[in-house]
């Protein structure tokens, strides 16, 4: 659900955004050049690929 501009978010929701932020998974340069060329290979569908 959408806010109108200057409206305040609930402490819940901030907590929650938080916890999101920090727990995304950081990928190295190395990492998604690996990635990448592991998709223009063509040996894995772009699903697997996702799911590793």
């Amino acid at each position: 659900m959408r806010q109108k501009p200057g409206t305040k978010r609930s402490h819940g929701e901030k907590i929650v955004k938080d916890i999101r932020r920090a727990t995304r998974k950081q990928y190295s340069p190395e990492e998604k050049i690996r990635i990448v060329l592991d998709g223009l290979k063509g040996e894995d569908s772009i699903a697997e690929l996702c799911r590793r």
